[in-house]
């Protein structure tokens, strides 16, 4: 299907009002830092209480910006013909966050939590999905109406061409207003089932105490799995939107 450019015929204001009622009742109370005291969790994994409250804040800071992305990602989802899939686990547990900010902390010592929060992509993070007949098409839509209304896009990070290892789409964004990042995954049903079915080997992979042998076949497993992912025509050759005056691609 070949894509056209014109001036947005869907303005933000019209998709984002069909979501906004939803959003507000699925998102939740904001809640505060939960204590002052240090965190422990797997591996031998620690924040000592100064880096637990500062992680606790940056979590705080992301639900309150979450709200806003939410309905661009949402209305942008609508625009494309997308599936959100997971809507519900956009915002990383407190134990997850604080995992990856003590696995960076361990692993490139001297560097301290403002440094790894500030680089921080996927507190806030969605997944959008199309069949693969309309996945080129429907990426291209979607991240240029979400850099149309001022969404700058940070990270692109094309996977489609790897000939082993994880296929898909990983993106970041900076949110207008709260600056906050944040990241959209865009798969197929197969690439996004074969994330599914690796997860819990990739957390494994990553942990400090994990040994370089089991590390090695972790990996091979995970490379069979998206060994099988077929991929969409064109997906590989997609790139970032230029700006946040992007022009939009005719609705599916």
């Amino acid at each position: 299907m070949a894509l056209t450019t014109t001036t947005p015929s869907i303005g933000k204001g019209l998709l984002a009002a069909a979501l906004t009622t939803a959003l507000a009742l699925a998102a939740g109370p904001v809640t505060a830092a939960a204590d002052d005291g240090g965190w422990k969790g797997a591996g031998g994994l620690t924040l000592n209480s100064t880096d637990n409250a500062k992680v606790d804040a940056y979590l705080d800071r992301a639900r309150r910006a979450e709200r806003s992305i939410s309905t661009d990602v949402g209305a942008a989802a609508l625009a494309s013909g997308a599936q959100l899939v997971g809507f519900d686990h956009r915002l990383k547990s407190a134990d997850s966050l604080k995992r990856k900010v003590a696995t960076s902390l361990e692993d490139t010592p001297g560097q301290n939590t403002d440094t790894v929060l500030a680089r921080l992509t996927d507190a806030v993070r969605y997944t959008l999905q199309w069949r693969d007949s309309t996945y080129t098409t429907g990426v291209t839509r979607a991240s240029a109406v979400l850099s149309a209304w001022g969404n700058t896009s940070t990270k692109w990070s094309n996977t489609w061409n790897r000939t082993s290892g994880y296929k898909g789409l990983n993106t970041g964004w900076r949110a207008p207003g709260s600056g906050q990042l944040f990241e959209i995954q865009f798969h197929t049903p197969e690439s996004k089932h074969a994330q599914e079915v690796t997860h819990l080997l990739y957390e494994e992979q990553r942990l400090p105490s994990t040994t370089p042998a089991r590390r090695k076949e972790l990996q091979a497993r995970q490379d069979a799995a998206f060994n099988a992912v077929p991929v969409p025509a064109g997906a590989d050759r997609l790139t970032a939107p230029v700006g946040p005056a992007a022009p939009v691609p005719a609705t599916l």
